[in-house]
């Protein structure tokens, strides 16, 4: 623990031994938010399936986080310590609730195009970070809700050129950081990212895996695909798509099917003020990922307006709205409205 402070307190350290030296570097993410949900719920997180801002009407930390990342020639490391109410929510089930981030990596050649990391690691599916400050929309979509944060594993990356990377996984399952029972195979997963042009990311993710669906444990198969483009200085737009196959372990025959479309689109208006608008979809009638008193078939949508005094706070504020085809939300309501306002602070 006295290793872990020492990281912590000083932001860059510089030894130099023959070759190689060791450089240190700290980083940091503080965010406070206020949520007012229209529904007006009386219980502890306001919606089962969101793990950020999920508090009404109180003054909160979402996330607060400090990163220490080191590099030793071909040789690198990266732990993460959080807590927040997105801490309290997202790792509710797990023993390890301190580490955002904890692993080991080094590169297999001299040009850096291969590489291997083991440890708990930031999830490879998706297009939201944890470290929302930098997703066009304060709140995180709910497909980027219901995928993972974070995986536990191995995970070998090749990078042939500057526009496609290759990723391959080994992992202790669908986000988390002990296996489900001894005796399951690791989960495995791919990344295969291309990127054309620096405005442009083209990315296709997958996970195969056993997981539980209720008390029964049989094989996910699951992938996520997303199309990130600048189309100028001005505009933005995200679209992505998340489908998932669970199999039924009492019937062979049985496969039941989430999934999930969702388009963002970011407008700067300026230096200083930024807006986007989210159109969402989530479906999961048999609530393999979302649990509610219904089948899950929701739609949503959402706009908010940054402000960015510099290039280390973010003021925030989101309006959003859910449609469900059941009345799923508190007090036995289809629809759900809230509004949400955030101050984050970067370094």
């Amino acid at each position: 623990m006295r290793f872990f402070l020492i990281l912590i307190l000083f932001p860059f350290v510089h030894f130099s031994q023959e070759k190689d030296s060791l450089k240190i570097k700290v980083s940091g993410f503080l965010e406070t938010y206020y949520s007012y949900d229209f529904s007006n719920p009386t219980t502890d997180a306001k919606l089962p399936f969101t793990y950020n801002y999920n508090r009404h009407n109180e003054f909160n930390v979402n996330n607060g986080l400090i990163r220490t990342q080191l590099e030793y020639g071909k040789t690198y490391a990266s732990i993460a310590v959080h807590a927040g109410t997105y801490v309290d929510d997202n790792y509710a089930t797990e023993d390890i609730k301190l580490f955002s981030e904890a692993y080991v990596g080094m590169y297999l050649n001299d040009n850096k195009k291969s590489s291997i990391e083991v440890g708990i690691m930031p999830s490879y599916i998706g297009f939201e970070s944890a470290i929302t400050a930098t997703n066009l929309t304060l709140t995180r979509s709910i497909l980027a809700e219901n995928s993972p944060y974070f995986m536990t594993g191995i995970k070998y990356k090749y990078e042939p050129n500057d526009k496609w990377s290759f990723s391959g996984l080994v992992t202790n399952g669908w986000q988390r950081i002990h296996k489900p029972q001894k005796d399951v195979a690791p989960a495995l997963g791919t990344q295969i990212v291309y990127k054309p042009s620096e405005k442009t990311t083209l990315n296709w993710s997958t996970f195969i895996g056993k997981e539980f669906y209720g008390t029964e444990l049989a094989m996910r198969y699951f992938s996520n695909l997303y199309w990130d483009n600048t189309w100028n200085s001005k505009w933005r737009t995200i679209l992505g798509f998340d489908f998932g196959i669970q199999d039924s372990a009492t019937s062979n025959d049985e496969h039941l099917y989430w999934m999930s479309p969702v388009l963002i689109a970011q407008y700067s208006i300026n230096s200083k003020w930024q807006t986007a608008v989210r159109f969402e979809y989530y479906q999961d009638e048999d609530n393999v990922i979302i649990a509610t008193s219904d089948a899950f078939k929701t739609s949503g949508a959402s706009v908010n307006f940054d402000y960015l005094p510099n290039t280390k706070l973010k003021l925030r504020t989101e309006a959003r709205y859910f449609d469900s085809k059941y009345p799923i939300f508190f007090d036995n309501k289809s629809n759900n409205f809230f509004v949400t306002t955030s101050l984050s602070f970067e370094f």
